[in-house]
């Protein structure tokens, strides 16, 4: 797989694995239908009457990789925020996730460009931090939505292995502009 592959955005690999999760390696084993979508919009902003209808968010940061749709820089980033809103309702589980994107260094164009991750990389990084982030995701709801406390659970994520890569630049990064990256965490 060349370059380019690996960074394009794939949301495919999040829901097989996200599903991969939920029916082989039941995560959420509690009876109830959990599914993933997207909405490239959302915020990490919880209105009241959706707190009341049982909605919840978690923002971790994860590691990407990046491609400049005008100069064609490539670039990797252990910053890379996702969102995800969930909620469960009648046995109905919803989880809408957004990732955010970041702009080229190279050639300061101002555009957000979405992070990629595949499951086939040279370093072997982007299935197991998808898999990592989502199963970090399943903790947050097994705590919030069954009430079930991980044996291992001490209110800290699993982490991503850390990955060097160049300083975070808060001007290049939409988590940082909408005040949700973990560059400060």
């Amino acid at each position: 797989m060349g370059t380019a592959t690996h960074t394009v955005w794939t949301p495919s690999l999040w829901m097989e694995t996200f599903n991969d999760l939920l029916d082989e390696d039941e995560e959420l084993d509690y009876g109830d239908v959990w599914n993933l979508n997207f909405n490239y919009s959302q915020t990490n902003t919880v209105t009241n009457q959706e707190r009341k209808r049982g909605w919840k968010i978690y923002s971790p940061c994860t590691f990407g990789k990046f491609l400049c749709g005008n100069c064609q820089n490539t670039w990797s980033s252990a910053r890379v925020v996702v969102l995800f809103r969930y909620r469960l309702l009648s046995g109905r589980g919803t989880v809408i996730m957004r990732p955010f994107g970041q702009s080229c260094r190279q050639c300061r164009c101002g555009d957000f460009y979405q992070p990629g991750f595949s499951e086939d990389t040279v370093e072997t990084i982007s299935e197991d931090t998808v898999e990592t982030t989502l199963l970090n995701l399943c903790s947050k709801i097994r705590k919030n939505c069954y009430n079930d406390e991980d044996e291992d659970d001490n209110d800290s994520p699993i982490c991503v292995a850390e990955r060097k890569t160049k300083p975070h630049e808060k001007a290049l990064c939409e988590g940082c502009r909408m005040g949700i990256c973990c560059q400060d965490d």
